[in-house]
């Protein structure tokens, strides 16, 4: 994106990756076709230690833009849910477009490149790779954060802000599933590969989504998302039955049935709301074979467990699965307008590299646009 930009300015542009093929982690995403935007994305989608950094990107690239580009070259797509925006093929159909873009902007794209050696001497850099030696005006960074390193990903991008200078705000994993200590693993292993909608919430935010049990931990799209929120020590809750009670609580409508219905099993009754398998696993804290043998106590006692079932995670599987990495170059350290450091002129950061960090659902690729774009306009 930023490559095609600059291209279009009239820039000579070189485009530098270690990578045999180009747009891996687009390949993979979303399935294979690519979840490449959310028409809802705003700065309300992002993480930052400066919550506003996001926003001038953001309004000069919107989702709409980067929808006329794919509607440009008749890819289709089809929204899914909460403004999520997938391609009806391949998720190759976007790789092929932004590298059409580069061609047309007559970009040079040297792919299975590694950098050794990125110096700057007056107003020009010397960027030293495996076979040629680079001069230029300007260098754009926009290798992304270490998340799944089995895709080539490293830490290659702070290493650079730091030669420079700049400062980092620690890398972590986010969109990660989170795992549980011992204790919790191996009675909750009854319920691995189940997936229920929930509400995960901690201190800092709320998500209304699927969560998938998992033999190590939690996992699903809840899950995902509240990672992003969540530090080592801190507890999140857990509500399986969000908005199936609008007038009343799990706990006031067992008490009804347990006099209107008193033969039937906890179990049972449990399923009408939850997966028989997790609703077996919670009426099993208690010891009653019907409604009419539950005490009010044993009542609170599971409804907790559906709707406030607190757990503390050990930690997350890091960032072999994360999906992006929060955290990054210091946004003080940027032009919120350019990309451009305030302090070596011509070096610029974009994308995952930065320290903003988006939600699930599209965000983190419409951030790759805005900024590639953004710095596109101005390297």
């Amino acid at each position: 994106m930023c490559g095609a930009a600059a291209g279009r300015r009239g820039k000579r542009v070189v485009i530098i990756d270690h990578a045999d093929k180009a747009g891996e982690k687009i390949r993979i995403s979303g399935g294979g076709r690519c979840n490449f935007t959310n028409i809802h994305c705003g700065p309300e989608n992002f993480i930052s230690q400066n919550p506003h950094f996001c926003k001038s990107a953001l309004s000069k690239y919107s989702p709409q833009d980067f929808i006329d580009l794919v509607n440009s070259y008749g890819i289709k797509w089809h929204e899914k849910t909460k403004g999520q925006l997938f391609c009806d093929g391949r998720s190759q159909e976007i790789i092929d477009m932004l590298l059409s873009e580069c061609e047309r902007s007559q970009n040079e794209l040297w792919l299975g490149m590694g950098v050794k050696t990125i110096a700057k001497a007056g107003d020009v850099f010397k960027i030293k790779t495996d076979h040629h030696t680079v001069t230029a005006s300007s260098v754009v960074i926009a290798t992304g954060g270490p998340s799944i390193p089995k895709m080539g990903a490293s830490r290659f991008g702070y290493e650079a802000a730091q030669q420079f200078g700049l400062r980092l705000i620690e890398p972590e994993p986010a969109l990660v599933p989170l795992t549980f200590t011992d204790h919790l693993k191996a009675p909750l292993k009854t319920l691995s590969g189940l997936s229920v909608q929930a509400r995960i919430s901690n201190a800092k935010a709320s998500f209304d989504d699927a969560m998938l049990f998992t033999h190590r931990g939690l996992s699903g799209p809840a899950i995902l998302q509240i990672s992003s929120y969540w530090t080592a020590g801190e507890e999140i809750t857990l509500n399986m039955t969000a908005g199936k009670f609008p007038r009343s609580s799990l706990a006031q409508q067992m008490k009804t049935d347990r006099t209107e219905r008193p033969r039937v099993s906890p179990s049972v009754w449990l399923a009408q709301y939850l997966p028989a398998r997790l609703a077996e696993y919670i009426a099993g804290h208690v010891k009653a074979a019907r409604l009419a043998d539950l005490s009010d106590a044993a009542i609170l006692s599971l409804s907790l467990m559906a709707e406030n079932w607190t757990v503390k995670p050990a930690g997350s599987e890091g960032f072999r699965t994360a999906e992006v990495t929060k955290g990054g170059v210091d946004t003080q350290e940027l032009s919120s307008k350019t990309f451009e450091s305030k302090s070596v002129a011509g070096l610029y950061f974009i994308g995952e590299l930065v320290d903003v960090t988006g939600h699930l659902g599209g965000h983190n690729f419409q951030w790759a646009w805005a900024s590639g774009h953004a710095a596109g306009q101005h390297c």
